[in-house]
């Protein structure tokens, strides 16, 4: 059983994106506020990003923004956060990982997904043995669990990594599987050589 003090969450920093997207986004910032659980982003001030970093500010929540010097550089960063600024990407997301008790995926880009994937290739290794959990709003991931799913049927992934990350359809059931989730034990990375 997990009981997190802080959660990092993957989200699109489109600010173009329906409203169900947003309002959903704003609900888990507000859920963590009111859990007194700190929320973890990648610092930026628009799209999701800024609507969960909202609902938890508004809520009266702690958030922690990780962002890149070159991205401050570009004014992109949300001033009302606590900010870690970092040298780089690569830095940024090895930090968001360590100050975090598990990561909840959002709806994303690009981005949002790299960085699901590279967590889940370092729960994989061993590197990260916490609860990962993507959040599919609107069966916004469908086809990356398929995928994902797909690459274990073929065998390029073992029946066992299968277990790395859950899915939710709300905010709630997120934040339930975290807390039902165990802490993986280091020796999992005997299981990544097929």
């Amino acid at each position: 059983m997990t009981n997190p003090k802080s959660i990092c969450v993957y989200c699109a920093s489109s600010s173009r994106i329906a409203q169900s997207y947003t309002d959903i986004a704003y609900r888990l910032g507000t859920l963590l506020a009111n859990e007194k659980i700190c929320l973890v982003t990648g610092g930026g001030n628009i799209g999701l990003m800024r609507s969960v970093e909202d609902g938890t500010l508004d809520a009266g929540g702690e958030a922690i923004g990780v962002i890149p010097e070159f991205m401050v550089e570009q004014k992109w960063h949300y001033e009302k956060l606590k900010l870690h600024i970092t040298k780089d990407m690569h830095s940024r997301k090895q930090l968001m990982a360590q100050l975090a008790d598990a990561i909840i995926a959002l709806p994303g880009g690009c981005g949002t997904m790299e960085e699901l994937c590279e967590i889940i290739t370092w729960k994989q290794l061993g590197l990260y043995l916490k609860p990962i959990v993507i959040l599919n709003i609107n069966g916004y991931y469908d086809n990356l669990i398929a995928q994902l799913e797909h690459a274990i049927k073929e065998h390029f992934m073992g029946d066992i990594h299968g277990n790395i990350w859950s899915v939710a359809s709300t905010p709630e059931e997120a934040l339930d599987i975290i807390r039902k989730t165990d802490i993986w034990d280091p020796s999992i990375r005997k299981y990544a050589a097929l």
